[in-house]
């Protein structure tokens, strides 16, 4: 239990604060914490995580099975580690098993 704690914390930290905090410094294509969750989420089951995961109780992160969540917290990691060019090809995954296409979105300036 001790290494799913950690692994729910490491989780927490990666998607709620460091990837948007640096992704906001290197105008990654996503800046919000929700939409890396989603990314996130979605990559580790494969698909729209509101279709495994019951959206009514939060967090959805502490759904996941472990295997699950050691995928969600190896790609947030390596989202860490490769920055924008993954993420956008990530996104693009994530917004196709919505149905939706993914653009490159305008970047403030």
């Amino acid at each position: 239990m001790a290494d799913r704690a950690r692994q729910l914390s490491r989780y927490r930290e990666l998607v709620l604060d460091e990837l948007p905090r640096r992704a906001r410094v290197e105008r990654w294509v996503v800046t919000a914490d929700h939409c890396f969750g989603r990314i996130v989420l979605d990559h580790a089951v494969q698909g729209r995580w509101y279709d495994v995961l019951d959206r009514r109780r939060s967090p959805a992160f502490a759904q996941l099975d472990d295997d699950q969540l050691d995928a969600a917290v190896a790609l947030a990691e390596r989202i860490a580690a490769e920055g924008d060019p993954l993420l956008q090809q990530l996104d693009a995954q994530s917004l196709a098993w919505r149905g939706k296409r993914a653009g490159r979105r305008a970047r403030p300036a």
